[in-house]
């Protein structure tokens, strides 16, 4: 069954963490985080060292991951990819090794600055911020069993969205760019340009299975057909928003009277509608930079 929800799947939530094969040298991890969907992060083993895009959201569960990862590879972590700068990603990155080579957008490394002063602010542990941040729009990474692009294609759910392309084996791992059957979530999106990213992923030559950063990893055939779904439904979010802004409608009524059909049964559909609702508001007022 094509969904995020384990129990759906048959799943059992006592399967997870695990590791999901890709490629030689190459795996998916996916871990569970509330209310019951996977975070995935992707494992790569190269000649010398660890390469991992994305972390997971506690030090305890990045801790698991790493100990994990000893039972593939007695190799040290060098390589940490910021697909992602949210803290369901990032808030367990203080466990990792001293030392790691980060790569990280510009605007996500300006993000996990300012989650760092505000962790300060509170006392709480400061987010582990990169010195610094890549130059262009691709940064390759030879990690001596295969090569890694790390690519920005726009901006979608962060504005700092940073994908994984392993050319070799034809894998896109896109973090949060995807949500492989979870409602779009849009707090920090930019609506239309996710859309457009996403198109841009699935255009790319060498890329034939894409990755999400939650939900399921599927096959190399219906995470394509998936990914387009997830494309479509940003641009049904957008299309019942602008109707609902066309209809002469507040924000706030807005909220109250979206419909979005079956993407209601999506994961977070509830909590998520409404954040959408007013990030597309935003945009179609001209509001987002």
């Amino acid at each position: 069954m094509r969904t995020a929800d384990p129990a759906k799947r048959g799943v059992p939530l006592s399967a997870f963490p695990r590791f999901v094969k890709l490629a030689d040298n190459v795996y998916g991890y996916e871990e569970i985080r509330q209310p019951g969907f996977t975070t995935v992060s992707l494992v790569v083993i190269g000649r010398d060292g660890v390469l991992i895009a994305d972390g997971q959201g506690s030090p305890e569960a990045t801790q698991t991951m790493v100990d994990k990862i000893k039972t593939l590879t007695p190799l040290p972590i060098k390589w940490y990819i910021v697909g992602s700068d949210h803290g369901d990603h990032t808030a367990g990155n203080n466990v990792l090794p001293k030392g790691i080579t980060y790569v990280v957008h510009p605007n996500s490394l300006a993000q996990l600055k300012r989650d760092s002063a505000a962790a300060a602010e509170r006392g709480r542990a400061a987010v582990i911020v990169p010195s610094k941040a890549m130059t262009g729009n691709e940064e390759t990474i030879n990690v001596g069993t295969t090569t890694v692009k790390v690519l920005f294609l726009g901006r979608a759910h962060t504005g700092g969205d940073l994908m994984v392309q392993l050319p070799k084996e034809k894998i896109l791992f896109m973090s949060e760019a995807y949500l492989n059957r979870v409602f779009p979530a849009m707090r920090s999106a930019y609506p239309s340009e996710w859309a457009k990213t996403v198109d841009a992923a699935l255009a790319l030559k060498d890329v034939d299975w894409f990755i999400p950063g939650h939900g399921f990893i599927e096959d190399r055939k219906v995470s394509r057909e998936e990914l387009v779904t997830f494309r479509d439904a940003i641009n049904s979010v957008i299309a019942e928003v602008k109707r609902l802004k066309a209809s002469g409608l507040s924000v706030d009524d807005a909220v109250k009277q979206a419909k979005w059909g079956t993407l209601s049964e999506w994961f977070l559909a509830d909590q998520q509608g409404p954040v959408a609702v007013r990030k597309v508001w935003e945009e179609l007022d001209g509001k987002l930079k």
